[in-house]
């Protein structure tokens, strides 16, 4: 068979990252320009700077793609590009980028959902087993799936409020830490001792998630312990947090693991990036005698990489989009799997 390489942009949020993936596995080459610290000064994305740094930068992010592949575009099978969900200013640079070099140089032009590239970042470095199932926590996602086959899958629940990643930001927040929350709360977590007693949330059985009402009892624990000028033990909180938080996906996980039956299971997206999330997930499926597989750290954050990935099979598929294509604020899972996987 002939090799298919596919050129990648993801400009969802906040960082402009381009890649060119041979079938759907070998990554030839991965360029992630983040602008982290730049929000960081505003303690969150700001959606307006964000867009405006993705248009002055891409330019840059493809020559140095193409460059370290020793490619040149023309050499290219198509064009891939997440065109949601994300911020929306974001993900109209990437998909008029992507519009363009498509029509240039007449490539056919790939829409990527990005949950799905989180996915098949995990096709990476070993080969997705099918039936798996697949639980994505990212800033935006708290979602968990059946994957039957690459182009067959079933989603049985996802947050009903904030996503785990949002969650984690939010407390972070309220704690006084830097942008981003997530890696600053698994820090602080290392120093400090589960003492303080927090709500587990949705303990009935059931796929969904919800994270609204931990969230919430933190941060008007916090505003209590200040109005009565207590001393808030930052490292205390985190870790306690931490371990609620974990439990909740661990628990959901090992419910629809003894449901299905299914003994092969996929961990992505950003906030997989968590060693202790890893570590429970890890042990988790030690106890039950299932497969366990998360991408490599540099995969599991946005980046171009896994949307090439994801592109392939709807290369595959001939699943190819003209120029009315669009970008897209919002699209979930369950919608996505319905209209284009049915």
């Amino acid at each position: 068979m002939k090799d298919v390489r596919i050129l990648a942009i993801e400009t969802s949020c906040d960082e402009t990252s381009m890649a060119i993936v041979k079938n759907g596995k070998e990554v030839e080459s991965l360029t992630i320009l983040t602008q982290m610290d730049t929000h960081a000064n505003f303690g969150g994305v700001v959606p307006e700077i964000a867009s405006r740094m993705h248009t002055e930068n891409i330019t840059m992010v493809l020559d140095e793609t193409l460059r370290k592949a020793h490619a040149k575009i023309e050499d290219l099978d198509a064009i891939a590009v997440t065109y949601a969900p994300g911020l929306l200013g974001s993900l109209l640079v990437g998909v008029e980028c992507a519009k363009t070099l498509s029509l240039v140089y007449k490539k056919p032009l790939i829409a990527v959902n990005h949950t799905m590239g989180h996915i098949y970042a995990n096709n990476i470095e070993s080969d997705i087993v099918y039936p798996t199932l697949a639980l994505i926590v990212s800033g935006g996602h708290t979602d968990l799936l059946i994957l039957k086959s690459e182009t067959e899958m079933e989603s049985l629940g996802s947050t009903i409020d904030d996503s785990i990643g949002e969650v984690y930001d939010k407390v972070a927040r309220v704690l006084g830490m830097p942008y981003p929350g997530g890696p600053q709360i698994e820090k602080a977590s290392l120093k400090g001792e589960d003492t303080y007693e927090l709500p587990h949330p949705m303990q009935e059985e059931g796929y969904n998630f919800s994270f609204s009402g931990l969230k919430s009892y933190i941060i008007n624990l916090v505003h209590n312990e200040r109005q009565r000028k207590n001393e808030i033990r930052i490292n205390d909180l985190a870790k306690s947090f931490q371990i609620v938080a974990v439990d909740e996906l661990t628990r959901k996980v090992k419910y629809a693991l003894q449901k299905t039956g299914i003994k092969n299971f996929i961990l992505a997206g950003g906030v997989s990036a968590n060693k202790y999330l890893r570590s429970e997930m890890a042990k988790l499926c030690d106890e039950m005698n299932v497969s366990f597989h998360v991408p490599n750290m540099i995969y599991c954050t946005d980046n171009a990489a896994m949307i090439g990935c994801a592109a392939y099979p709807l290369y595959q598929a001939k699943k190819f989009s003209d120029f009315t294509l669009n970008a897209k604020s919002s699209e979930d899972i369950k919608s996505y799997i319905e209209k284009e996987l049915k």
